[in-house]
């Protein structure tokens, strides 16, 4: 069940700081980009995501992005951002992870990878040795297929805030999808 488990959970992506990864000695920072980053439906990063990377950047932390989409999606997204990323990456299975970590002048056990799913993201992590970052996701599908998955990773994530009581609970949701809420108003 290991494979399950985040080593770190937050409530959304801006809360991770540079300061949390040097402090573990992670130098590469892999991130998936729907429903962590951005929603979907946001075809370009919004500009409190570019401060935010900027600042991994300033720290020396090299950062990618790991996606399972397509590749005019990730391109479009990173078009602005110039940053390394591989698309079709088929996590869980870890080898475009590590590829990218290379790529990023890193080893998997100085890298950390942050998504929203466990079954794909966490569980890539772990394959590849990274550390593991969970946020809740910030604007899910209501397709079938999601609505399973995330009812499939409910037992994890229930172990994991009863492991880690004073840990950012993901089950209480995403402050980014209340601020998407209230623009739809």
């Amino acid at each position: 069940m290991a494979f399950f488990q985040p080593d770190a959970t937050f409530r959304a992506y801006y809360d991770l700081t540079p300061a949390y990864l040097t402090a573990r000695g992670i130098t590469v920072l892999l991130l998936d980009i729907d429903n962590t980053l951005a929603p979907y439906e946001q075809p370009l990063p919004d500009e409190r995501l570019r401060t935010w990377l900027a600042g991994f950047s300033e720290a020396g932390i090299a950062v990618g992005f790991l996606s399972n989409n397509h590749g005019e999606r990730v391109t479009l997204f990173n078009s602005e951002l110039g940053l390394s990323y591989l698309c079709n990456a088929h996590k869980p299975l870890p080898r475009k992870a590590k590829k990218l970590i290379k790529t990023l002048g890193g080893k998997p056990k100085t890298a950390a990878l942050m998504g929203d799913q466990i079954f794909t993201d966490v569980c890539c992590a772990k394959l590849c040795g990274a550390h593991a970052i969970l946020v809740p996701p910030i604007w899910d599908r209501r397709d079938g297929l999601t609505r399973f998955k995330r009812k499939l990773e409910r037992g994890p994530l229930r172990r994991y805030a009863k492991k880690h009581p004073d840990a950012p609970d993901v089950r209480a949701g995403n402050p980014i999808t209340e601020e998407i809420r209230e623009k739809m108003k």
